[in-house]
Protein backbone atom coordinates (compact mmCIF):
# COMPACT_ATOMS: atom_id res chain seq x y z
CA UNK A 1 0.00 0.00 0.00
CA UNK A 2 2.80 2.43 0.87
CA UNK A 3 4.53 1.72 -2.45
CA UNK A 4 1.23 2.38 -4.27
CA UNK A 5 0.83 5.66 -2.41
CA UNK A 6 4.38 6.55 -3.38
CA UNK A 7 3.73 5.87 -7.09
CA UNK A 8 0.53 7.90 -7.02
CA UNK A 9 2.31 10.77 -5.32
CA UNK A 10 5.05 10.65 -7.93
CA UNK A 11 2.39 10.84 -10.66
CA UNK A 12 0.92 13.92 -9.00
CA UNK A 13 4.39 15.46 -8.87
CA UNK A 14 4.91 14.72 -12.57
CA UNK A 15 1.62 16.43 -13.48
CA UNK A 16 2.68 19.40 -11.37
CA UNK A 17 5.88 19.69 -13.39
CA UNK A 18 3.91 19.71 -16.66
CA UNK A 19 1.69 22.43 -15.27
CA UNK A 20 4.74 24.62 -14.62
CA UNK A 21 6.90 24.29 -17.74
CA UNK A 22 9.47 26.83 -16.64
CA UNK A 23 10.62 24.51 -13.90
CA UNK A 24 10.18 21.36 -15.95
CA UNK A 25 12.71 22.68 -18.44
CA UNK A 26 15.36 23.28 -15.77
CA UNK A 27 18.54 21.53 -16.88
CA UNK A 28 19.81 19.54 -13.90
CA UNK A 29 23.26 19.35 -15.49
CA UNK A 30 23.76 23.14 -15.40
CA UNK A 31 21.84 23.79 -12.18
CA UNK A 32 22.29 26.08 -10.34
CA UNK A 33 22.64 29.23 -12.41
CA UNK A 34 21.88 31.53 -9.48
CA UNK A 35 22.28 31.38 -5.68
CA UNK A 36 20.34 28.59 -3.98
CA UNK A 37 18.25 29.27 -0.90
CA UNK A 38 18.08 26.52 1.72
CA UNK A 39 14.98 27.27 3.81
CA UNK A 40 14.62 26.19 7.44
CA UNK A 41 11.26 26.64 9.15
CA UNK A 42 12.79 26.90 12.61
CA UNK A 43 15.06 29.35 14.47
CA UNK A 44 18.82 29.15 14.24
CA UNK A 45 20.51 26.74 16.62
CA UNK A 46 18.07 23.83 16.54
CA UNK A 47 18.82 20.40 15.11
CA UNK A 48 17.17 21.04 11.73
CA UNK A 49 18.94 24.39 11.36
CA UNK A 50 22.30 22.89 12.29
CA UNK A 51 21.85 20.12 9.70
CA UNK A 52 20.95 22.71 7.07
CA UNK A 53 24.10 24.73 7.72
CA UNK A 54 26.31 21.65 7.60
CA UNK A 55 24.73 20.61 4.29
CA UNK A 56 24.99 24.11 2.84
CA UNK A 57 28.68 24.26 3.66
CA UNK A 58 29.28 20.86 2.07
CA UNK A 59 27.13 21.57 -1.01
CA UNK A 60 29.13 24.72 -1.72
CA UNK A 61 32.09 22.53 -2.61
CA UNK A 62 30.02 20.92 -5.41
CA UNK A 63 28.24 23.98 -6.80
CA UNK A 64 29.29 27.00 -8.86
CA UNK A 65 26.79 29.20 -7.00
CA UNK A 66 26.48 30.05 -3.30
CA UNK A 67 23.96 28.29 -1.09
CA UNK A 68 22.40 30.46 1.61
CA UNK A 69 20.49 29.20 4.66
CA UNK A 70 17.38 31.26 5.34
CA UNK A 71 15.29 30.82 8.50
CA UNK A 72 11.57 31.37 7.86
CA UNK A 73 10.11 30.54 11.23
CA UNK A 74 6.57 30.10 12.46
CA UNK A 75 3.72 27.61 12.87
CA UNK A 76 6.03 24.72 13.81
CA UNK A 77 7.90 24.93 10.52
CA UNK A 78 4.80 25.31 8.34
CA UNK A 79 5.62 28.81 7.08
CA UNK A 80 8.98 27.71 5.71
CA UNK A 81 7.52 24.57 4.13
CA UNK A 82 4.68 26.52 2.50
CA UNK A 83 7.18 29.02 1.11
CA UNK A 84 9.19 26.25 -0.54
CA UNK A 85 6.07 24.47 -1.80
CA UNK A 86 5.06 27.67 -3.62
CA UNK A 87 8.54 28.47 -4.98
CA UNK A 88 8.83 28.60 -8.77
CA UNK A 89 12.44 29.71 -9.23
CA UNK A 90 13.98 26.22 -9.22
CA UNK A 91 16.54 27.37 -6.66
CA UNK A 92 14.67 27.05 -3.36
CA UNK A 93 14.99 23.94 -1.17
CA UNK A 94 13.85 22.96 2.32
CA UNK A 95 15.60 21.18 5.16
CA UNK A 96 12.72 19.79 7.17
CA UNK A 97 11.88 17.20 9.79
CA UNK A 98 9.37 14.66 11.04
CA UNK A 99 7.07 17.22 12.60
CA UNK A 100 6.73 19.55 9.61
CA UNK A 101 6.34 16.71 7.12
CA UNK A 102 4.06 14.34 9.04
CA UNK A 103 2.07 16.24 11.67
CA UNK A 104 1.33 19.87 10.81
CA UNK A 105 -1.19 19.30 8.03
CA UNK A 106 -3.07 16.91 10.33
CA UNK A 107 -3.38 19.51 13.09
CA UNK A 108 -3.67 22.97 11.55
CA UNK A 109 -6.46 23.92 9.14
CA UNK A 110 -4.50 26.83 7.71
CA UNK A 111 -1.49 24.70 6.67
CA UNK A 112 -0.81 25.84 3.10
CA UNK A 113 0.95 22.72 1.83
CA UNK A 114 0.52 18.97 1.71
CA UNK A 115 3.82 17.15 2.32
CA UNK A 116 3.28 14.54 -0.41
CA UNK A 117 1.49 16.64 -3.02
CA UNK A 118 3.29 19.98 -2.85
CA UNK A 119 6.79 18.81 -1.94
CA UNK A 120 9.07 16.07 -3.22
CA UNK A 121 11.34 14.23 -0.76
CA UNK A 122 15.01 14.13 -1.74
CA UNK A 123 16.73 12.29 1.14
CA UNK A 124 16.88 11.99 4.88
CA UNK A 125 20.20 12.87 6.51
CA UNK A 126 19.98 12.19 10.28
CA UNK A 127 17.77 10.16 12.58
CA UNK A 128 17.72 10.06 16.37
CA UNK A 129 15.63 8.63 19.18
CA UNK A 130 13.94 10.55 21.95
CA UNK A 131 15.15 10.20 25.53
CA UNK A 132 12.70 9.81 28.41
CA UNK A 133 14.08 11.93 31.24
CA UNK A 134 13.24 12.99 34.78
CA UNK A 135 14.76 15.60 37.07
CA UNK A 136 16.58 13.70 39.85
CA UNK A 137 16.01 16.62 42.24
CA UNK A 138 12.25 16.60 41.74
CA UNK A 139 10.72 15.25 44.98
CA UNK A 140 7.72 13.85 43.09
CA UNK A 141 9.90 11.35 41.21
CA UNK A 142 12.25 10.40 44.02
CA UNK A 143 12.87 6.68 43.91
CA UNK A 144 12.25 6.44 40.16
CA UNK A 145 15.26 4.75 38.58
CA UNK A 146 13.74 2.93 35.59
CA UNK A 147 10.90 3.23 33.12
CA UNK A 148 9.12 0.47 35.02
CA UNK A 149 9.36 2.57 38.20
CA UNK A 150 7.86 5.54 36.39
CA UNK A 151 4.97 3.55 34.94
CA UNK A 152 4.24 2.06 38.36
CA UNK A 153 4.16 5.57 39.86
CA UNK A 154 1.85 6.80 37.11
CA UNK A 155 -0.53 3.91 37.72
CA UNK A 156 -0.59 4.61 41.47
CA UNK A 157 -1.02 8.37 41.03
CA UNK A 158 -2.57 8.92 37.58
CA UNK A 159 -3.68 12.47 38.36
CA UNK A 160 -0.37 13.62 39.84
CA UNK A 161 2.43 12.61 37.46
CA UNK A 162 2.89 15.22 34.74
CA UNK A 163 4.79 15.30 31.47
CA UNK A 164 5.83 18.30 29.42
CA UNK A 165 5.78 18.84 25.68
CA UNK A 166 6.49 21.63 23.23
CA UNK A 167 2.76 22.01 22.54
CA UNK A 168 -0.47 20.17 21.80
CA UNK A 169 0.08 17.75 18.92
CA UNK A 170 3.86 18.10 19.05
CA UNK A 171 5.81 14.87 18.54
CA UNK A 172 6.70 14.84 22.24
CA UNK A 173 2.98 14.89 23.03
CA UNK A 174 2.00 12.25 20.46
CA UNK A 175 4.79 9.82 21.32
CA UNK A 176 4.20 10.13 25.07
CA UNK A 177 0.54 9.30 24.55
CA UNK A 178 1.54 6.32 22.40
CA UNK A 179 3.91 5.11 25.11
CA UNK A 180 1.32 5.54 27.85
CA UNK A 181 -1.21 3.64 25.76
CA UNK A 182 1.03 0.59 25.34
CA UNK A 183 2.01 0.81 29.03
CA UNK A 184 -1.63 1.11 30.16
CA UNK A 185 -0.85 4.18 32.26
CA UNK A 186 -1.89 7.82 32.47
CA UNK A 187 -0.06 11.09 33.09
CA UNK A 188 -1.24 14.68 32.93
CA UNK A 189 -0.04 16.52 29.83
CA UNK A 190 1.38 20.02 30.35
CA UNK A 191 1.95 21.72 26.96
CA UNK A 192 4.42 24.60 26.69
CA UNK A 193 5.11 27.05 23.89
CA UNK A 194 8.20 25.44 22.40
CA UNK A 195 10.72 22.75 23.27
CA UNK A 196 13.15 25.08 25.05
CA UNK A 197 10.38 26.28 27.37
CA UNK A 198 9.41 22.67 28.11
CA UNK A 199 13.04 21.80 28.86
CA UNK A 200 13.38 24.80 31.18
CA UNK A 201 10.21 23.74 32.99
CA UNK A 202 11.76 20.33 33.60
CA UNK A 203 14.94 21.92 34.93
CA UNK A 204 12.84 24.07 37.28
CA UNK A 205 10.89 21.05 38.53
CA UNK A 206 7.53 22.31 37.27
CA UNK A 207 6.80 18.97 35.59
CA UNK A 208 7.93 15.42 36.17
CA UNK A 209 8.71 13.80 32.82
CA UNK A 210 9.90 14.87 29.38
CA UNK A 211 10.51 13.03 26.13
CA UNK A 212 13.56 15.03 25.06
CA UNK A 213 15.89 14.97 22.06
CA UNK A 214 19.59 14.07 22.25
CA UNK A 215 20.49 17.56 21.03
CA UNK A 216 18.93 19.32 24.02
CA UNK A 217 18.66 16.52 26.56
CA UNK A 218 22.07 14.94 26.05
CA UNK A 219 24.14 17.77 27.60
CA UNK A 220 21.71 18.03 30.53
CA UNK A 221 22.01 14.30 31.16
CA UNK A 222 25.81 14.53 31.07
CA UNK A 223 25.66 17.45 33.52
CA UNK A 224 23.47 15.47 35.91
CA UNK A 225 20.53 17.85 35.53
CA UNK A 226 18.39 15.09 34.00
CA UNK A 227 18.34 11.33 34.51
CA UNK A 228 17.64 9.16 31.47
CA UNK A 229 15.21 6.28 31.96
CA UNK A 230 14.98 4.97 28.39
CA UNK A 231 15.56 5.81 24.75
CA UNK A 232 12.98 5.24 22.02
CA UNK A 233 14.96 3.84 19.09
CA UNK A 234 15.24 0.30 17.80
CA UNK A 235 18.64 -0.01 19.49
CA UNK A 236 20.41 1.79 22.31
CA UNK A 237 21.57 5.33 21.58
CA UNK A 238 25.30 5.34 20.93
CA UNK A 239 25.88 8.31 23.26
CA UNK A 240 24.01 6.60 26.14
CA UNK A 241 24.89 2.90 25.79
CA UNK A 242 24.01 2.21 29.42
CA UNK A 243 20.40 3.41 28.98
CA UNK A 244 17.96 0.72 27.81
CA UNK A 245 15.45 1.21 25.02
CA UNK A 246 11.72 1.30 25.73
CA UNK A 247 11.54 -2.05 23.93
CA UNK A 248 14.11 -3.55 26.30
CA UNK A 249 12.20 -2.11 29.26
CA UNK A 250 9.21 -4.28 28.45
CA UNK A 251 7.31 -2.54 25.65
CA UNK A 252 8.45 -4.23 22.42
CA UNK A 253 5.81 -2.56 20.25
CA UNK A 254 7.04 0.98 20.89
CA UNK A 255 9.67 2.98 19.01
CA UNK A 256 9.80 6.67 18.13
CA UNK A 257 12.42 8.59 16.17
CA UNK A 258 13.01 12.07 14.81
CA UNK A 259 14.57 12.66 11.38
CA UNK A 260 15.85 15.59 9.33
CA UNK A 261 15.87 15.60 5.55
CA UNK A 262 16.07 17.58 2.32
CA UNK A 263 12.87 18.41 0.43
CA UNK A 264 12.17 20.31 -2.80
CA UNK A 265 9.10 21.79 -4.52
CA UNK A 266 6.94 19.14 -6.20
CA UNK A 267 7.74 20.68 -9.60
CA UNK A 268 11.45 19.85 -9.29
CA UNK A 269 12.57 17.70 -12.26
CA UNK A 270 13.40 14.07 -11.34
CA UNK A 271 16.93 14.48 -12.72
CA UNK A 272 17.59 17.31 -10.29
CA UNK A 273 16.09 15.35 -7.40
CA UNK A 274 18.52 12.52 -8.18
CA UNK A 275 21.44 14.92 -8.40
CA UNK A 276 20.54 16.40 -5.01
CA UNK A 277 20.23 12.90 -3.59
CA UNK A 278 23.76 12.19 -4.81
CA UNK A 279 24.97 15.32 -3.04
CA UNK A 280 23.29 14.14 0.17
CA UNK A 281 25.07 10.79 -0.14
CA UNK A 282 28.37 12.60 -0.60
CA UNK A 283 27.75 14.81 2.45
CA UNK A 284 27.03 11.74 4.57
CA UNK A 285 30.50 10.40 3.70
CA UNK A 286 32.37 13.70 3.74
CA UNK A 287 35.20 13.91 6.30
CA UNK A 288 34.18 17.49 7.05
CA UNK A 289 30.37 17.12 7.08
CA UNK A 290 29.97 13.69 8.65
CA UNK A 291 31.40 14.45 12.15
CA UNK A 292 29.16 17.48 12.82
CA UNK A 293 26.14 15.65 11.37
CA UNK A 294 26.74 12.85 13.86
CA UNK A 295 26.20 15.37 16.68
CA UNK A 296 22.59 15.64 15.48
CA UNK A 297 21.85 11.93 15.17
CA UNK A 298 22.86 8.83 13.29
CA UNK A 299 23.59 9.30 9.59
CA UNK A 300 20.51 8.01 7.80
CA UNK A 301 20.20 8.57 4.05
CA UNK A 302 17.00 7.25 2.46
CA UNK A 303 16.59 7.68 -1.30
CA UNK A 304 13.65 9.74 -2.65
CA UNK A 305 11.23 6.82 -2.97
CA UNK A 306 12.03 5.31 0.41
CA UNK A 307 11.87 8.76 1.99
CA UNK A 308 8.41 9.27 0.48
CA UNK A 309 7.29 5.90 1.85
CA UNK A 310 8.68 6.81 5.28
CA UNK A 311 6.72 10.08 5.28
CA UNK A 312 3.52 8.27 4.28
CA UNK A 313 3.98 5.68 7.05
CA UNK A 314 4.71 8.35 9.67
CA UNK A 315 1.66 10.36 8.59
CA UNK A 316 -0.52 7.27 9.05
CA UNK A 317 0.93 6.55 12.48
CA UNK A 318 0.63 10.14 13.68
CA UNK A 319 -2.92 10.45 12.38
CA UNK A 320 -3.86 7.43 14.49
CA UNK A 321 -2.10 8.94 17.53
CA UNK A 322 -3.91 12.26 17.10
CA UNK A 323 -7.26 10.48 16.91
CA UNK A 324 -6.50 8.28 19.92
CA UNK A 325 -5.45 11.30 21.99
CA UNK A 326 -8.63 13.16 21.06
CA UNK A 327 -6.72 16.11 19.61
CA UNK A 328 -8.91 18.30 17.41
CA UNK A 329 -7.69 20.14 14.34
CA UNK A 330 -6.91 23.74 15.21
Amino acid sequence: MQALLGRRALSVAALSVLARPGLAQTDAAVWPNRPVRLIVGYPAGGSTDICARILAEDFRTHLPQPMVVENRTGANGSLGAAHVAAATDGHTLLVSNTSTMTVNHLLYRDTRYHPLRDLVPVATITISPFILVINPRNPRTQGVRTLQDLIALARRQPQRVTYASAGVGNLQHLHMEQLLAVADAHMLHVPYRGSSVATNAMVAGEVDVLLDTPTTGGPLIQAGTFSALATTGETRWRELPEVPTVKEAGYPDFTAVFWNGLVAPASTPPELVQRLYGMMQAAAKSPTARPPLLTQGDIFVLDPMRFRERIAADIERNAMAIKAAGIEMQ
